[in-house]
């Protein structure tokens, strides 16, 4: 497995050229396709990459955002990701970007797969992917104990994989391995000490064991403490 391992002197760095190659794989993508997809993950880590990239000068009004998995709850909740994405990158200029949802009104996601599903098919391959990953070696919500991970990890994955994992208080949504994996350009960012341990602890293990390791071929890792 090969991945280029970018190593920053601090996170502000990170987030400035991690926006700015973001912008670059876009424009590219754009001089080739008339519409292009960005997966992007939620949490706090990419914020400030997303205050960034918001301000790009790309014709975004060409560019599908989604989010590489979702929590199953509101819009509005305060542990959503796309709320997240509503507040920090399609604003500015990335206002102008169409977000695919991850999210429905119903009680559960597999409820809307075929719907949800509907809107990412036409858009693949991703042409753009930005990944994080958990000290348990998880990247979106493929985590090592999930009740469907094999599921979301074989080579004919559907598109959308509902998750339910230990520890996670609601249901999720997650794009497949095969999803993720066939972008063609795989970012992955992750801070800290122990994040950067877990990646090393990643290598030679499985992919039910280490999810990360089903996206990490080509891919650049960015990392800063």
């Amino acid at each position: 497995m090969n991945y280029e391992f970018i190593e920053y002197p601090d996170r502000d760095m990170l987030a400035i050229d991690l926006a700015n190659q973001l912008s670059d794989d876009l424009e590219e993508a754009l001089h080739h396709e008339d519409r292009v997809a960005l997966a992007v993950p939620g949490g706090t880590s990419p914020g400030p990459v997303f205050d960034d990239l918001c301000g790009s000068d790309l014709d975004w009004s060409r560019v599908d955002v989604l989010l590489s998995d979702e929590r199953w709850l509101p819009e509005d909740h305060e542990r959503s990701n796309t709320r997240l994405l509503l507040q920090r990158l399609l604003v500015n200029r990335a206002a102008n970007a169409r977000l695919l949802p991850m999210y429905a009104p119903k009680p559960t996601p597999e409820e809307v797969l075929p719907e949800l599903e509907s809107n990412i098919s036409p858009e693949l391959p991703l042409a753009v992917v930005l990944l994080g990953m958990g000290e348990d070696m998880h990247t979106a919500s493929l985590f090592p104990e999930a009740d469907r991970l094999e599921e979301a990890l074989l080579p004919g994955a559907p598109i959308l994989v509902p998750m339910r994992a230990p520890g996670a208080p609601e249901p999720r949504i997650t794009l497949s391995a095969r999803v993720l994996d066939g972008a063609l350009r795989k970012h992955v960012l992750i801070f800290g000490a122990a994040k950067r341990a877990a990646l090393e602890n990643a290598k030679g293990k499985s992919i039910f064991e280490a999810p990360i390791n089903a996206v990490l071929n080509g891919a650049k890792v960015h990392w800063a403490e």
